[in-house]
């Protein structure tokens, strides 16, 4: 699906529930022009006892950050800003493998939208053609037992349109659109409605782990040599594959194979 007028450029609560189906449509959306960042939002809403479900969307975010509180550039008009409150009622130990899922998620509502193939980069980047086009950001409160996830806050922001008069030169080389890439420009109320879908879709396959193939067909750092850092280390090997519990699997230089339930991983440079 396409922009055909300035119309469908716009974030509508209206157009994005008529894009979902069923108990789906009483989901509470918030469209906002602009904010610091779709899930300090969330995150405020989430703790003052906001529903499972709830999304927030903004057309701009001022301070719109990434994992490691790197900065998410999220220009108006050029993207897909939102966040999703999740109130899971699965056991904490699933809680890191909720970031891989809605991966697989944004990836697959991409797919849907525009024809394309998305590849995933361990564990949160989706990437088309090499270049990055998303990023994923979860945040989770625990509750007071300690011992299962009061809420997630799971932010997605997609680049739609062409954002390379938006970065730097370097940026240029890693980040990308979903329009640069492929020519397509999906209307964003569509994606949104396509991302939300597919959440529910993929988070209800945490616990079977039946997730784990879709992102393992995507994920496109196994069987290259890689840097990866880890509980404050660097260190290089092959990555092999990725694991039941979606941490990736790197055989070192001396044999070992170690699996990485965080951090973050890179092609090594040649």
């Amino acid at each position: 699906m396409s922009l055909n007028d300035e119309n469908s450029e716009k974030i509508s609560a209206k157009a994005i529930l008529s894009g979902l189906s069923g108990e789906n449509q009483e989901r509470k959306i918030i469209v906002l022009d602009e904010t610091d960042s779709t899930n300090n939002e969330a995150k405020k809403l989430a703790a003052e006892g906001a529903p499972h479900g709830t999304a927030v969307i903004a057309d701009s975010q001022t301070s719109g950050r990434g994992r490691f509180d790197r900065r998410f550039v999220s220009p108006a008009g050029k993207g897909l800003y939102m966040s999703v409150i999740v109130r899971p009622e699965f056991d904490i130990k699933f809680a890191p493998m909720i970031t891989s899922a809605a991966a697989v998620a944004a990836a697959i509502a991409v797919e849907e939208l525009c024809g394309c193939e998305v590849q995933i980069k361990w564990v949160n980047d989706l990437y088309l053609n090499g270049k990055k086009i998303s990023g994923i950001l979860t945040e989770s409160a625990i509750s007071t037992n300690g011992k299962s996830l009061d809420y997630v806050v799971i932010g997605i922001g997609i680049n739609i349109r062409s954002i390379n008069d938006e970065l730097d030169d370097e940026l240029k080389l890693r980040a990308s659109s979903i329009e640069d890439e492929t020519g397509n420009i999906p209307d964003k109320n569509a994606l949104c409605a396509a991302v939300l879908k597919n959440l529910d879709i993929w988070l209800e396959k945490i616990e079977n782990r039946s997730y784990i193939t879709e992102y393992r067909q995507r994920e496109f750092l196994t069987g290259k040599r890689i840097t990866a850092e880890s509980g404050g280390k660097i260190l290089s090997g092959t990555a092999v594959g990725i694991d039941r519990n979606a941490s990736l699997m790197v055989e070192l230089p001396n044999g070992e194979i170690i699996s990485l339930n965080s951090g973050e991983a890179n092609l090594l440079k040649k």
